[in-house]
């Protein structure tokens, strides 16, 4: 057994990195994260996400969401305090990220119909993308909300979004194009939940039906038939018709 000089045992551990990730990959990372505070917490934040998706608020270890950005874990409680409050700041990442997307859309500069249209795809799409953002979500319904009903700052960042949807609708009630019986909110749910589900439950639908619905051929039908599910229900006829089938 090779002899090691009491300098050499004083040497730091080498940081444990994320599997699957190269050693250079990992050295990159987490040096300017050391010079730069700012970029320690960024790749905290995005190390939590991915763990607090995996394995949820009550599975997820602080250990291991330091190891994945590079850094000690000390580090979580100097810039959080706690892991509650880092899953906190982890919810309100990734529900700001697809409230900016969704601002970026600019409704307002569309006609009422294409806004939609923008709206729903842009919907499915991302969530198609983010399963992150769908396991964060269904382990904070377990969890009844109670981090994020904890963040002012999450109950905020919605209402600019709504105000816009509530505008494109009332241009679209004023053009004709739409019917004037719905509320921003509810519609928003609507559009929201029949993407959601579809990826939600993706794998036990494609068990049920026998078909492979995470297929890229399966999710062009999918999202076709969603944005046209949507603006079918926006027709100002929509309701007259159903009235007189009964």
């Amino acid at each position: 057994m090779p002899m090691t000089s009491k300098k050499q045992a004083a040497a730091p551990a080498t940081p444990v990195r994320p599997r699957g990730r190269p050693a250079q990959a990992t050295a990159r990372a987490a040096s300017p994260a050391r010079r730069d505070p700012a970029a320690t917490r960024e790749a905290l934040l995005g190390a939590a996400v991915s763990e607090f998706a995996r394995q949820g608020f009550a599975g997820a270890r602080v250990d291991e969401i330091a190891a994945a950005a590079g850094v000690n874990k000390q580090l979580v409680y100097h810039y959080w305090g706690s892991k509650q409050a880092l899953y906190l700041a982890a919810l309100e990442s990734v529900y700001a990220e697809i409230r900016e997307k969704e601002r970026r859309l600019s409704l307002t500069q569309l006609e009422p119909l294409e806004a939609m249209t923008q709206l729903v795809g842009f919907s499915f799409d991302y969530l198609a993308e983010h399963p992150e953002f769908i396991a964060m979500l269904a382990d904070e319904n377990r969890n009844e909300g109670q981090h994020l009903r904890a963040s002012e700052p999450l109950q905020q960042m919605h209402m600019p979004f709504v105000d816009m949807l509530e505008a494109t609708l009332q241009r679209g009630v004023a053009a004709g194009v739409f019917r004037n019986d719905y509320d921003a909110v509810n519609l928003y749910i609507s559009i929201a939940g029949i993407s959601y589900f579809f990826f939600s439950n993706n794998h036990t639908l494609s068990a049920i039906f026998g078909q492979p619905l995470g297929a890229r051929g399966a999710l062009v039908q999918r999202r076709r038939h969603v944005i046209a599910f949507a603006l079918n229900a926006l027709r100002p006829d929509a309701p007259v018709k159903a009235a007189r089938r009964r």
